[in-house]
């Protein structure tokens, strides 16, 4: 006899003995007391097997209680399954409507082989995505809210994208509300666009969805020169009916961000421009952006933000500096893409100890040393004109050894010397004032200083006081203007290298009391420590130290011994830039001042500055 309790269910059989005895005999329990076996039973086979068994009986159209009428075609079919499966259907035939009590309801609007095929899945869990009928399948699942289905053609699309195709894909998952298929067709095309504006889908776009691509700033082009072209082809395509739509698209064209040569010698000579008003405005304002460089922080908008993928292929420039026993006006460019080092147009000034920050677009480069004179003039550096000018109102002091960073788009000049002393002094520049003015003094005076801008708050890092070099750190905030200490570096070092990178700052090289320094550590805002990091292989003070493309350069310095012309670069560690044979280092052996520009063909973005020089 079975003991007491036996149940059986479903899939996995599991035999347990709770407080079991073996009585004399060999009988279960002990002197006939409580206590007895239990084996529980889960089928794998069950689920199945019934499935198969609705099936069957769907086939034979057996204890069939609805018909569904599709076009032309009868499906036989139980309400209680395709409720189950179906919210579309719990709703239909749970509900008050006409057809909860009706045994034939009509489906209207689907394809009749894709409802056949979704029907089918109901019963037996399997179906069959392919190019000929996921067009049919999407949409038909989309209405009977079958979301395992739509997420099936949605995979099956997603793996089918390719140039010729994926604004197709895109306006299909638009239409039917596949968000995460619309997304992934977006970024496709975004990321492919150089690709994709050559296809014949694009040609065929409407302007609404042509406006969407265009206006992302996502976009991936190597300049603005390309969104142009492309607009300009999709217009020629239909010149009759799209003229209408020219300023519209073209007000979403980025033209400010064009190189002279091409807004002047391309853009104004096209006649389709010319001949439009609108058009003609959205020219002017490009050319004014360009030629009044002093007035783009007023001009500041959409068409003058860079677009992300433009932003990515980041350059870095050497500015100044000191070499062969004087300061120098040359500036050099390093494209990491192509580990070359270019010269760009000079200084006017010759400045060792100046500093430099990126502000609107355009590279400020403020005081220093022209080997013979303590400067507070500045000048300012246009990328897209590859010109600097000197019409920025200089400092109120003359500043060398200073540091310069730009907080919430204002210019700030940091500490430094003026022959005399060493200054705590801080003092904000407005760009569309073109005034300078004092702000809340350091607590320590400071030459040779690091800054960095963190969680909207400026760093003054390390530095010397005058008389010896510095570990102390402090940090302002422009709400309350004032400056207050934070935890000390483990190393005393002057003319260091400061930059921000994955949200800590790095402060690398400069000098302590007796050498130069390889020595890296990293400050964690959320802890207020910091850290030691792997050493660069060299010794570098005035090292320049800049983020590129998501790793930190380290350029020039001098060793103790000479002036260095190679630069570092870490990522995890600190390795040597090289091409091909040796170290691949920039023209002139100096300490430099250095920051990285994003740069995009002939476009110029956003940039970001750091480091320091001596003296």
């Amino acid at each position: 006899m079975l003991p007491f309790g036996l149940s059986v269910r479903p899939d996995a059989i599991l035999f347990e003995a709770r407080n079991m005895k073996m009585g004399e005999g060999g009988s279960p329990g002990g002197g006939g007391g409580g206590g007895g076996a239990r084996l529980s039973h889960t089928s794998e086979k069950h689920p199945r097997a019934i499935l198969g068994e609705l099936s069957a009986l769907r086939r034979h159209r057996e204890l069939c209680d609805v018909v569904l009428n599709v076009a032309n075609r009868k499906l036989f079919a139980h309400r209680v399954i395709l409720s189950a499966c179906s919210p579309y259907f719990r709703a239909m035939f749970t509900g008050e409507l006409a057809e909860s009590r009706a045994t034939e309801v009509t489906i209207r609007d689907v394809d009749e082989q894709a409802m056949e095929q979704l029907v089918e899945f109901c019963y037996t869990a399997h179906i069959v995505v392919e190019e000929s009928n996921v067009q049919a399948l999407l949409p038909a699942a989309c209405l009977l809210q079958l979301q395992e289905i739509q997420d099936v053609c949605c995979e099956f699309l997603k793996r089918q994208l390719d140039c010729s195709n994926c604004l197709g894909i895109r306006a299909f998952a638009d239409t039917h509300s596949c968000r995460e298929l619309l997304r992934i067709a977006d970024k496709f095309t975004q990321q492919n666009f150089p690709e994709v504006m050559e296809s014949e889908e694009f040609l065929l776009l409407p302007a609404a969805q042509l406006i969407d691509i265009v206006s992302s700033d996502e976009l991936n082009v190597r300049s603005e020169e390309q969104t142009f072209q492309a607009v300009m082809s999709w217009v020629k395509y239909n010149v009759a009916e799209r003229r209408q739509h020219l300023a519209q698209v073209l007000q979403h064209v980025r033209l400010p961000l064009l190189s002279p040569k091409f807004l002047v010698g391309t853009v104004s000579s096209e006649l389709l421009i010319r001949s439009d008003d609108a058009c003609r405005d959205l020219l002017d304002e490009a050319k004014n952006y360009l030629l009044l460089p002093q007035e783009r922080p007023l001009m500041q908008g959409p068409r003058t933000r860079p677009r992300k993928p433009t932003r990515r292929g980041e350059v870095l420039f050497a500015v100044g500096g000191w070499c062969s026993g004087d300061a120098i006006a040359s500036v050099e460019r390093f494209d990491p893409m192509t580990s070359e080092w270019k010269m760009v147009a000079p200084m006017s000034k010759r400045r060792c100890g100046v500093g430099v920050a990126v502000l609107h677009e355009l590279l400020y480069a403020v005081g220093g040393h022209d080997g013979q004179s303590y400067l507070n003039s500045i000048e300012r550096y246009d990328p897209q004109t590859n010109q600097w000018c000197g019409s920025v109102a200089p400092t109120s002091s003359c500043r060398t050894s200073v540091g310069v960073a730009v907080l919430d788009g204002a210019l700030y000049a940091v500490g430094g010397q003026d022959g005399v002393q060493c200054l705590n002094h801080v003092e904000r520049y407005d760009p569309k004032e073109n005034r300078w003015t004092k702000v809340a003094a350091m607590t320590t005076r400071r030459l040779g200083v690091a800054v960095a801008v963190l969680g909207g708050q400026l760093y003054a890092v390390g530095g010397s006081d005058g008389q010896a070099p510095l570990n102390s750190v402090e940090r302002y905030c422009p709400r309350s203007n004032k400056w207050t200490a934070v935890a000390p570096m483990s190393t005393r070092r002057k003319h260091l290298g400061c930059a921000v990178f994955d949200g800590q700052i790095y402060a690398v090289g400069g000098r302590d009391d007796c050498t130069e320094l390889s020595s890296a550590e990293r400050y964690e805002p959320h802890t207020d420590t910091w850290s030691p990091v792997v050493a660069m292989t060299s010794r570098r003070s005035g090292v320049g130290l800049a983020v590129v493309n998501g790793q930190l350069y380290a350029v020039g310095g001098f060793d103790g011994t000479a002036y260095l012309k190679s630069i570092e670069v870490r990522h995890y560690y600190y390795s040597k830039v090289s091409r091909k044979k040796g170290i691949y280092s920039f023209i002139k052996g100096q300490q430099q001042t250095c920051f990285s520009v994003s740069l995009g063909g002939a476009d110029w973005a956003r940039c970001h500055c750091s480091g320091k020089s001596p003296l």
